[in-house]
């Protein structure tokens, strides 16, 4: 997936939930026995909500549990839902660790167009038809993009070129030469066809964009398409089911029967 994006600066205003990871509430009390728990290091796996971006998350927690030193393992996109490892205190060391394990995701393609993002992010363009394009050629697709390919990453993206992020010169118009890398795709399945839409799940290497990989799967139908939905359901061994909410974890923390930690692991 994408990386931390000031190109999503307009994503709440777009979807008009403006406020609401910056919500105003009551400060969350915290037991001292509880923030030296996340002191010592804690694993939290946590469902990232839509709209929001992965330091929406970090600083909501980093809130709650006070404490500084809380980071994620892999940003999600603010148009993506789902598994977002947060590490506390010592276990921030793991955080490397976490980034280079095997991603899972689910979600959807739109057939028929793209978008400047090659994602919701920006209007769609280029239209064309979609009926001639059969389940069969769909489902033969796929096979180009399993194993060890070389991928594009989108324009709008925060790697950098020249220490300046890549969605900064596209705003500025810039023209800017990139270089396909490096990923690994194990598994690429179209779970379900309802043109225009498409249903997928791909395991993959990390460093992997979901994005490009809607952009050049249209591409190769010759209809153009576009990442429409999208969720991360595991990273490595850890999975979505385990995560909770940040309604969930805040409950927790105020809860003193309930435990905070979402997964326990020595250090």
């Amino acid at each position: 997936m994408g990386k931390k994006g000031s190109y999503f600066a307009n994503h709440r205003k777009r979807s008009g939930t403006e406020d609401e990871p910056v919500e105003r509430k009551k400060v969350v009390p915290i037991t001292e026995a509880k923030r030296n728990l996340f002191e010592e290091g804690q694993l939290i796996l946590l469902d990232k909500p839509l709209h929001w971006t992965s330091f929406d998350a970090v600083r909501k927690i980093r809130n709650a549990i006070k404490i500084k030193k809380v980071g994620h393992a892999g940003t999600l996109d603010p148009l993506a839902s789902g598994l977002l490892i947060i590490c506390t205190g010592k276990f921030t060391k793991k955080i490397n660790e976490y980034m280079a394990a095997e991603k899972e995701y689910t979600g959807s393609f739109t057939l028929g167009a793209v978008t400047p993002t090659y994602d919701l992010e920006s209007d769609a363009m280029s239209f064309k038809e979609t009926p001639g394009i059969t389940p069969d050629q769909i489902q033969h697709a796929t096979q180009q993009f399993i194993g060890h390919i070389k991928q594009m990453p989108p324009l709008y993206s925060a790697i950098k070129k020249e220490g300046v992020a890549l969605y900064t010169l596209a705003r500025r118009g810039k023209t800017v030469e990139l270089e396909a890398r490096d990923i690994f795709i194990r598994e690429f399945d179209i779970t379900a066809i309802e043109m225009p839409l498409l249903k997928f799940r791909v395991v993959c290497s990390t460093g992997t964009y979901i994005r490009s990989l809607a952009n050049d799967f249209g591409a190769v139908l010759g209809c153009g398409g576009y990442l429409s939905e999208l969720r991360r359901t595991r990273i490595g061994e850890f999975w979505v089911e385990d995560a909770k909410t940040i309604e969930t974890f805040i409950h927790s923390l105020q809860d003193e029967n309930a435990s905070p930690v979402v997964h326990e692991e020595p250090f």
